[in-house]
Parts: structure tokens; C-alpha cells; sequence
């Protein structure tokens, strides 16, 4: 090693040796940004700044943990990955998991190329007949909306670790051990518990108490639940994060952690096995990509995360349909209507390819789903009435997601999810993390699929480009992830807004659809959109008022804007929880 290089070593150890992105470090804003946990936001959250910015749907804390790694000298992915390892932390594995699924679009400045990554689920290699997995969701239904069925059968295999250490390795710029040190001090130190999170514990009291181990990690001593003002210490989970960050991701696909998590599993009735975990590898592809005309160009995750084609499809729908023709859909009735009209279109999703296939009249293959003559014969279909999934006649009177962007303009836009509601009616944790039970209503899913393969997921992540530039990164979450993207999209590319403006402009959610007849009930927020525009669409509809959105359809977007002229970046956070933007 000649003398030159040595000294070039030995300068980037002793940088890396700097490095401390421990909350220690930024003690005041750690302690501001805990506090701040506790709040509800009534609009987004919104910074500015030229050198790195970060945004969340959810725990502001998180988003300054990142903030952190682009201070210290991380790039977006460091960012990104530091953020949504705190994420989790503050959550109790109960909305997202490390063993959850995660997605990612990446822009990279230096080469002017955006790669994709998709750590999804992988079904079970032992699970030969998914039809019978026992479970399911109702969520029009308080008691049906936790689940119905206990079985280790409704496990998957996730790929978020696997994701994190996947990204870190091709981009990550940080020290490895150091993306997991705000996490880290989370588990340890403990996060107090706010009025909304008490509710995680009210809903899953019983579920939470039926095993020793989850029992013992999310109960206090004498069995009771958490409830607010209570700091809730994860010890278990703080050695295993340690054991990560030491022994890379092995430890959990393969090593001590996985051995468990397949006892655990199959002591539940279920099939996985530590050959499930060792198997299990991401997919790096190339962007899905379409030009949605003037000058404006998306890219997102290929196949076989489904999310991608779906959010294309509904800009070409709304572009066939003139939606925007109609004016913004808070004003006018018939643009609404047609708003709701295009998203309902994504239940295609949920029916066999080769039905929707022959309701539509042509090939339904996601090369063609993201077509202008796709949207022109499925716009007709629209029209005319599909045979399932129709609205209802008027009546009288979790996931997170993270987008981070450095200095140097590269974009990180994650999405991550356990695809459970509030840790799964199973409740399983292993060593402080939690495994959902995502099987329980994705049967008919699976059951398309070979096992042992990647389970399509409908998260919706992506950059978007105006006349060749980057402008944009953005990430959804939450049961109506595709109508808030689809008005997101709309609101900055057609209707010339700021993400802040894009995100406190009204949304309506995810319709509620009936178990008995499948007549859907479109959803929006309570008091914000004028009475003659819901009464004009001839729609039954239903309005949701914040305590409630979480589940009544509620989708999550958030995104940060690039100047490509003077690189002002404007970071927007969504507006109805303890999210946060940061930027400096």
C-alpha cells in the first residue's frame, strides 16, 4: 500500500470515528422533538433549506434523527434508513415492523439514474394451500377491523431489515452501526405514550396478553396495558437492534434471530422456516416510468410491487376522463365524482387477471395497464358500470413513509408497512420484533402465486421529473394510499401547488364497501369539503373526523420539492398526526 493511499485510509477512519448520530449528540432537539410526539398536527408539517431535507407521515422524531445523518455527512439513503429505523422504535412494531416489507425509489445525482429496490413479502415455501389460511379483515366493522383468526399461517416472510442493509450496502455513505444508534437509544431510554397510541393497547389488550413474550414485552408486570403519560421500555428489542448493527442482517435471515422467529411460527401452527428467512434476497430493478405530458415524467417500483402501475393508471384515467376539465374536486361536484370514479378502478386489482382481462376488452398485463389506450377502453368500462364495486345511492340526511434528499440532490422515497393492523391479531414478537399476520386477508393473493414467491404490494413510492429534472420525491401509506397519491399527484402537477398545499388541500379517503352487498360509501375528512359538492356527485358518502381517520380510508402522502435552479428544497409532512418535516 504505497504511502499515499494510507494516509487517504487512515483520514476516512478517522472521519468515519466522528461519526455519532446518537441523540446524546443533538440532546435539546431530541427532547423538543419527544414532546412534540405527543401532538396531533391540523395541518402538514413544512421546512426549508438548501442542504438536506426529511419528511414523515408519522414521528417527527424520526425525521430528526435523519436530519441528523445528512449533518454528520450521510446522503439520502442514510437518512432514509436512520429515520425509518426510528420510526419503528417509536411505534412498538405495531403499525411497521423490522420484519415488515419495505420499497424504495432512489435518485442518484452523481450518475442522473434512479434505481428501484423492492424488500417486499415473500410467501412461505411450505404453504401449499393459501386458500385455507384462516383470517381476515372487515373494515367496516369496529370488532372485524382487528382481525379474526390466530394462526402462525398468516405470517409472511419481510424484507425491511433485509432492505435496509441492502440500501446502505450499494449507497449508504454512514458507518453501518451508526443508521441503527437513534433507534437504539429509543428502545433503551423508552418514548411516552400519547393519547392516540394508548389507543394501539385498548384495541389489542387481549391479543397482546395471549403469549409469554409479547405479554412480557408490550404488558407492564401485573398484565395491564400502556396507556398515556406511561414510557414503554423495549430492552429485548434494544439487544437485537445491537446484534444487527454488529453482525449485519444475517443475524435476522438465517442466524440467532431467525431460528426463533420459525419456532415461534410454527409453534403458532404456521410453516415458516429459517430456509424461508435465508432465502429471502431484495430485487433491484430499473424504474417503472411514463410520461404524463407536459414535461412531467414519474418513476416507481416495477413489478412485481403492484402499487407502481396502479398509481400510472389512475393519472392516464384521469387524463381520459378530463378530470381536470371539471375544475379541483373540492369545488365541483363532477370532478369529483370522476376523481372518485378513477380511483375506484384500483378493485381491478383484487379480481383475477384473466376476469379483468374480459371487462376491460384487452390484455390486463402491467405493460399494458400503464397505457393511454388501457385508460381509453377502461375509462368506457368506468362509464358504463363494472359489476362489482359500484357506489352507493345517496342516504337521507399504519405503514410510514420516509423521503429524504442531501446536498448533493440524491432522492431517497421509502415506504414501509408491517401490512397489519396493530401488530396482527397473532401478536407475535421475537426478541422485541414484531411479526404481523399479513397472510390473514391477502389469500386469494397468494394463492396466484408459487411458493416461496414476492407477494405484489400496493405501496405507492416514486420521483417525479419535470423536462428531464428531478422535482420531486414521495412515499403513501395507510388504507387509502392510492386515492391521497392520485390527488397529491394532481394537486402539484396540474394545479400548480406547493407539497404543503398539495397535502392540506381536502382529500377524500378510501371508500367503505359493504360485506353485504359491496356498495361503495366514499369517505372524506369531516367539515372540509363544501355540503353541494358532496351532495352533487350523487354518491352516498360518509365524513370521518380525525380521531377516526386512521381507520376510516385515510391515505398518507408526503413529498419534498427540489429547486433544480436553485436547489431550495420545501419538505411537507402530512397534516393529521405527530408527523414532522425538517430541513436545513
Amino acid at each position: 500500500m504505497s504511502r499515499a493511499v494510507l494516509l487517504v485510509s487512515l483520514l476516512l477512519v478517522g472521519c468515519q470515528a466522528e461519526v455519532d448520530l446518537s441523540p446524546e449528540r443533538w440532546a435539546a432537539d431530541y427532547e423538543r422533538f419527544m414532546e412534540a410526539q405527543l401532538v396531533d398536527r391540523t395541518e402538514a408539517g413544512v421546512a426549508t433549506g438548501e442542504n438536506g431535507a426529511v419528511t414523515v407521515a408519522y414521528n417527527g422524531l424520526a425525521a430528526r434523527a435523519g436530519l441528523e445523518a445528512l449533518k454528520q455527512g450521510g446522503n439520502a439513503v442514510d437518512a432514509a434508513m436512520t429515520t425509518a429505523l426510528t420510526q419503528v422504535a417509536l411505534t412498538a412494531g405495531a403499525p411497521i415492523s423490522y420484519f415488515g416489507i419495505m420499497s424504495l425509489v432512489y435518485y442518484d445525482a452523481e450518475t442522473d439514474q434512479v434505481y428501484t429496490m423492492n424488500a417486499e413479502w415473500n410467501t412461505v415455501l411450505g404453504e401449499d394451500d393459501p386458500a385455507s389460511i384462516p383470517g381476515g379483515v372487515n373494515l367496516s366493522s369496529p370488532q372485524g377491523i382487528y382481525g379474526t383468526a390466530v394462526s402462525g399461517r398468516t405470517a409472511l416472510v419481510g424484507g425491511f431489515m433485509k432492505g435496509v442493509g441492502a440500501a446502505h450496502e450499494r449507497f449508504g455513505r454512514l458507518p453501518w452501526e451508526e443508521v441503527f444508534a437513534p433507534a437504539i437509544h429509543v428502545a433503551e431510554q423508552g418514548f411516552p405514550i400519547s393519547k392516540k397510541v394508548e389507543g394501539y393497547w385498548s384495541g389489542r389488550a387481549a391479543d397482546l396478553a395471549r403469549l409469554p413474550e409479547t405479554k412480557a414485552t408490550f404488558l407492564k408486570e401485573d398484565g395491564s396495558a400502556y396507556t398515556e403519560g406511561d414510557v414503554l421500555r423495549q430492552p429485548a428489542l434494544a439487544a437485537t437492534l445491537r446484534a444487527v448493527a454488529g453482525q449485519g442482517t444475517d443475524y435476522m435471515y438465517g442466524g440467532p434471530w431467525a431460528e426463533k422467529a420459525a419456532a415461534a411460527v410454527q409453534a403458532d401452527g404456521g410453516l415458516m422456516t429459517v430456509e424461508d428467512l435465508a432465502a429471502y434476497d431484495v430485487i433491484w430493478d430499473e424504474p417503472l416510468t411514463a410520461d404524463l405530458g407536459d414535461g412531467w415524467q414519474i418513476h416507481t417500483n416495477p413489478p412485481p410491487n403492484g402499487g407502481g402501475v396502479v398509481m400510472i393508471e389512475a393519472q392516464r384515467l384521469a387524463a381520459t376522463a378530463g378530470l381536470l376539465e371539471e375544475g379541483h374536486w373540492t369545488e365541483a361536484p363532477g370532478a369529483l365524482r370522476k376523481a372518485l370514479d378513477v380511483t375506484r378502478a384500483s378493485l381491478l386489482d383484487f379480481v383475477p387477471p384473466e376476469l379483468a382481462a374480459s371487462l376491460v376488452g384487452g390484455e390486463f398485463t402491467p405493460a399494458t395497464r400503464v397505457t393511454p389506450e388501457h385508460a381509453e377502453r377502461l375509462w368506457n368500462v368506468i362509464e358504463t358500470g363494472l359489476p362489482f364495486g359500484n357506489w352507493a345511492e345517496p342516504r337521507p340526511g399504519h405503514s410510514d413513509d420516509v423521503v429524504a434528499i442531501d446536498s448533493d440532490g440524491n432522492i431517497a422515497a421509502i415506504t414501509h408497512s408491517i401490512n397489519a393492523v396493530l401488530w396482527g391479531k397473532t401478536a407475535i414478537v421475537v426478541d422485541g420484533i414484531t411479526i404481523g399476520d399479513p397472510a390473514s386477508f391477502q389469500q386469494t393473493r397468494i394463492a396466484r402465486l408459487a411458493p416461496g414467491s414476492r407477494l405484489p404490494a400496493p405501496t405507492q413510492t416514486g420521483i417525479l421529473f419535470r423536462d428531464g429534472e428531478p422535482v420531486l420525491g414521495f412515499a403513501s401509506m395507510g388504507s387509502g394510499l392510492h386515492q391521497r397519491t392520485f390527488q397529491g399527484l394532481l394537486n402539484v402537477m396540474h394545479f400548480g401547488m406547493t407539497v404543503d398545499e398539495a397535502i392540506d388541500t381536502p382529500d377524500f379517503f378510501m371508500p367503505n364497501a359493504d360485506p353485504a352487498t359491496g356498495q361503495l360509501t366514499f369517505r372524506v375528512p369531516g367539515g372540509q369539503f363544501p355540503r353541494e359538492v358532496l351532495d352533487g356527485t350523487g354518491y352516498a358518502y360518509e365524513e370521518i373526523y380525525p380521531e377516526e381517520a386512521r381507520f376510516g380510508g385515510e391515505g398518507l402522502w408526503v413529498a419534498i420539492q427540489r429547486d433544480p435552479e436553485t436547489g431550495e428544497l420545501r419538505a411537507a409532512s402530512h397534516n393529521r398526526n405527530n408527523s414532522a418535516a425538517v430541513a436545513w
